[in-house]
């Protein structure tokens, strides 16, 4: 079997005294979708933010992403490893335009990089056709798209996505699910925070739910998809 791309053990997060990762244990296959659920304020973000070594997040445990440990990193040394990261709420530039942010991101990616700018309008011509456009002017699906294309020029083996879905059509969420399905089939691992139960139910090839900063649970994609009134209790769905 091959090595996790991403395994967490022991891993606690703390912002000033607050305790707020406890002990969380996570993997992620290559090749595998991993989502994680929970309700708001259980340690979703946190989670990436502490892979990420994201201030003011302060960790303790191990995480070792391609078999290196990176517990002890800067944010600026992991980015360059291959993860990459859609953030809560898109952040973008408002007055960059799609083709100004991608140049941007894809500044620093390797020249044997599959994610040129043609590949990347290619999976997205929903903002090729935009490409001029300013971030800020953009509707709320083409600002996630560019979102997640920004985080591909970086030309990740790990893709994290936190609450993609929010505040989007069920068209757009569909879109999403179709773009990670294709990422998936391509190679590229995802972890995936996100609290639209069916979109995660839909994707999850494996998934965990996260209850005061804990895992309370782990599943298969099928038992996670199958078990809706334990998962539902969780949630309280």
């Amino acid at each position: 079997m091959p090595e996790p791309i991403l395994n967490i053990s022991d891993l606690n997060a703390f912002y000033a005294k607050s305790h707020v990762l406890q002990g969380v244990g996570l993997t992620v296959e290559p090749g595998e979708l991993v989502v994680v659920v929970g309700r708001n304020g259980m340690g979703k973000t946190t989670l990436l933010r502490s892979v990420l070594a994201f201030p003011p997040v302060r960790r303790t445990g191990s995480i070792i992403f391609a078999g290196r440990e990176i517990i002890s990193l800067a944010s600026h040394d992991i980015a360059v490893l291959g993860i990459g990261y859609v953030p809560q709420g898109r952040l973008l530039f408002p007055s960059l335009s799609v083709e100004e942010h991608l140049r941007l991101a894809g500044s620093k990616q390797p020249k044997d990089s599959p994610w040129s700018m043609g590949a990347i309008f290619e999976l997205f011509p929903e903002i090729a056709r935009r490409a001029k456009v300013g971030g800020g002017r953009l509707s709320g699906g083409e600002q996630q798209m560019l979102a997640v294309a920004r985080a591909l020029m970086s030309n990740p083996s790990l893709l994290m996505m936190d609450e993609p879905s929010e505040g989007l059509s069920q068209a757009v969420i569909r879109r999403i699910e179709e773009i990670c399905r294709r990422l998936i089939s391509a190679g590229m691992a995802i972890l995936l925070v996100e609290q639209n139960l069916e979109m995660a139910q839909t994707l999850a090839d494996r998934a965990y739910v996260f209850l005061n900063g804990q895992v309370a649970l782990e599943e298969s994609g099928d038992d996670f998809r199958a078990d809706r009134e334990k998962v539902g209790a969780y949630l309280g769905v």
